[in-house]
C-alpha cells in the first residue's frame, strides 16, 4: 500500500513524498490512517533550520518531522483487544505522514465520544505544557508568568489559570498573540521588549510572580524571567534552549535568591504508567480531553490554517522564514491515501 510523509532531505527543505508501506500486521499491531496532524513549530524548526541540541545535529539528514497526530483504526492484528476497526485515535511520534502502524499499548490512546479530531490531534503536544506545569504545583493564588505565546505558552496559560494561578501574566513581542492570550484567559499580557517590562511584572506581583514557566527556549527570556521571580520562585524550563551562548549570573539571579529551575522535558517521564514522581503521557491525554469536553481547555483558537501535506514546501518556507508566521497549522491527510488498497 502506499504512505505518503513529510521529509526533510536537507537544510531548510521540506518535501512531500510517497513510499511502500507493507500492511501486514504483527498480531498486537493496529494499522492507523491519519486524519490531522499538528505541525509543532518550535522543535521542527529548530530541525528544519539544523539548530544546536537537535535530532538532526545528531543525526542529521534526512529527517522526518511531526510527532502529534489524530487519526482512526482501519485494521487490527489477530491478538489486539485495546482498538477495533473504525476506533478514534490520538497517536504520538509517529510522524507527518498518511498511515501509521503502532503497537496496541504503545503510543496510541482512544479518543472519546464526541471529540473532534481536529482538536483531538492537539493531545499529545498539550501534554508538554501540563508537565511543566504539573512540576510547577502552583498552590492557590500564587501568581504565574508564562514566557512566550506560541502554542505551547497559549496552553500553559490556561492550564495555569485551570490550577488555581493568580494573576497569569503572559509575554510575548507579537501584539496579536498577546491579544489572543487575554482572550483565552490571561489577567495580563506585556510586551518582553517594552523597556519597563520586568518593573511592570513586580508591580502586578507585588515583588515577582511565585511561579514561572520559560517556553521560549530563549536565554534573553530566560535571563528576563530570573529577574523578576520572587525569592525561592519556581521555574518551569518547557522552551528548549538550543542556543545558550549568553553565560547567566547564577550566583546572582539563582543561588541568592533561591530559585528552583524544573526540567520538563517530556522524555523524562514515563510513557504510560504513572511513576511516583510524575504523571505519563496517557494520563495528561485523559486529562486533555476531560477539559475539552468540560470546555475549560479552548483549543480551536490556537489553530490557525488546515492545509494539505502535499503543500510542504510552501508550508515550512512560511513559517521558517516569515517574520510573523501562522500560529497553529493543522495538516489534513484524509484525502490522502485514502483507501488501504492504494
Amino acid at each position: 500500500m502506499q504512505q505518503s510523509l513529510i521529509c526533510f532531505p536537507e537544510k531548510e527543505r521540506a518535501e512531500f513524498r510517497t513510499q511502500e508501506l507493507d500492511s501486514t500486521l504483527s498480531p498486537k499491531e493496529v494499522l492507523v490512517k491519519i486524519d490531522y496532524d499538528l505541525i509543532s513549530a518550535g522543535t521542527e524548526l529548530a530541525n528544519y533550520h539544523d539548530l544546536p541540541n537537535t535530532e538532526v545535529s545528531i543525526l542529521r539528514f534526512p529527517h522526518y518531522p511531526g510527532y502529534t497526530t489524530s487519526g482512526h483504526v482501519v485494521k487490527i492484528g489477530s491478538e489486539v483487544t485495546r482498538f477495533k476497526p473504525g476506533d478514534k485515535v490520538v497517536c504520538a511520534w509517529s510522524g507527518h505522514r498518511s498511515w501509521v502502524k503502532l503497537q496496541e499499548d504503545v503510543r496510541l490512546y482512544p479518543v472519546p465520544d464526541g471529540i473532534d479530531l481536529r482538536l483531538a490531534a492537539v493531545a499529545h503536544l498539550c501534554s508538554f505544557p501540563m508537565l511543566a506545569i504539573r512540576k510547577l504545583q502552583i498552590q492557590l493564588g500564587e501568581a504565574c508568568l508564562i514566557a512566550g505565546q506560541g502554542l505551547l505558552g497559549l496552553l500553559a496559560g490556561q492550564l495555569a489559570r485551570i490550577a488555581g494561578a493568580y494573576p497569569v501574566i503572559v509575554s510575548d513581542c507579537s501584539p496579536e498573540r498577546r491579544a489572543l492570550a487575554l482572550k483565552l484567559g490571561a489577567d495580563y499580557a506585556l510586551d518582553p521588549m517594552a523597556p519597563d517590562y520586568i518593573e511592570k511584572i513586580m508591580e502586578l506581583t507585588n515583588g515577582g510572580p511565585e511561579t514561572a514557566v520559560e517556553v521560549t527556549g530563549n536565554i534573553n527570556a530566560l535571563q528576563q524571567v530570573l529577574e523578576c521571580v520572587a525569592k525561592n520562585g519556581r521555574v518551569s524550563l518547557l522552551g528548549c534552549t538550543r542556543i545558550s551562548d549568553q553565560p547567566i549570573n547564577v550566583y546572582k539571579y539563582i543561588h541568592c535568591k533561591g530559585v528552583y529551575l524544573i526540567g520538563t522535558h517530556t522524555s523524562n517521564r514515563p510513557k504510560q504508567d504513572p511513576a511516583h514522581w510524575g504523571h505519563s503521557e496517557f494520563d495528561d491525554y485523559k486529562t486533555f480531553f476531560k477539559y475539552i469536553k468540560a470546555g475549560r481547555l479552548q483549543v480551536e483558537p490556537i489553530i490557525s490554517e488546515t492545509v494539505s501535506p502535499k503543500d510542504a514546501e510552501a508550508i515550512y518556507q512560511k513559517i521558517g522564514m516569515q517574520s510573523n508566521p501562522p500560529l497553529g497549522i493543522l495538516l489534513d491527510w484524509r484525502d490522502i491515501d485514502s483507501n488501504i488498497g492504494e
